[in-house]
């Protein structure tokens, strides 16, 4: 029995059990009996995206260019929220509404939060963006690891942090599910946009399996299982395409900025 995972857009977990219940029916009409009867919930994301029998999950670009390379990239989904410019997407910076007339050169020597080092849209994203107005290799006077998107917009609230980059997909997500998540806060820029979370399965899961699950992906993308998710398409990206997240983190070595401070 293979695994199955859905774990970067889970603010509503009923609605990804529904989709991946609905996927699963998909891809056992077309052959694939392996399909595992629930989702994986792993807490460690990273041994899970490397097992051998894994079928389908949704990790980072971050990770894919830096830690995965052996795993086969499905595809990505574009995504019906604001900040999206087809399969790509981009973060939105989220400071308090008391801040909401400045722009990031005002957050010099200040507080950030972000979910993880290995977060292409709470990290890397915007230590690229930060890295040409560093001195010395150093912007922010604080950046904390909070371990999730939402996690960062409580530390913003609470005044524990000053500024956070949320990706444009969770954003609209907590939008539409936990606006609490939101309350007081106001978005004062963007980072770049580079191509949407990759699909990913094993490197032992065979063409005819692959091409299976591409084309189950293709049609739920356009069934009512996907509007809850925001998915409106489904594309086969190539790995060539995630060059640029490498490309951002160069650009910030190239300013000398290496890792952002943390506490």
């Amino acid at each position: 029995m293979m695994l199955m995972s859905l774990p970067m857009y889970a603010v509503s977990v009923p609605d990804v059990e529904a989709f991946a219940d609905v996927l699963r029916q998909k891809l056992k009409r077309s052959g694939l009996n392996a399909t595992p009867p629930s989702l994986s919930w792993p807490q460690d994301l990273f041994t899970h995206w490397q097992q051998p029998d894994l079928l389908l999950s949704q990790t980072c670009g971050f990770p894919l260019v830096e830690s995965l390379p052996d795993v086969q990239l499905v595809g990505t989904f574009s995504y019906r929220a604001p900040g999206c410019d087809g399969y790509r997407y981009r973060s939105f910076l989220l400071a308090r509404d008391e801040d909401a007339k400045l722009h990031l050169p005002d957050f010099r020597h200040r507080r950030l939060a972000f979910n993880s080092t290995d977060s292409q849209s709470g990290y890397n994203s915007l230590r690229a963006l930060v890295a040409p107005l560093a001195q010395a290799g150093k912007f922010f006077s604080q950046a904390t690891a909070t371990g999730s998107h939402r996690e960062s917009l409580h530390y913003v609230q609470q005044n524990r942090a000053d500024l956070a980059a949320i990706d444009c997909v969770t954003l609209e997500l907590l939008h539409r599910n936990e606006p609490s998540a939101l309350s007081g806060l106001a978005v004062i820029g963007q980072t770049a946009a580079v191509p949407g979370l990759p699909l990913i399965t094993s490197p032992q899961t065979s063409p005819e399996h692959l091409a299976i699950l591409r084309q189950a992906l293709h049609e739920i993308a356009h069934e009512p299982v996907s509007k809850p998710l925001l998915i409106e398409e489904f594309s086969e990206v190539p790995r060539q395409a995630y060059g640029v997240i490498t490309l951002m983190k160069n650009i910030a070595q190239e300013f000398g900025v290496r890792e952002l401070t943390t506490s």
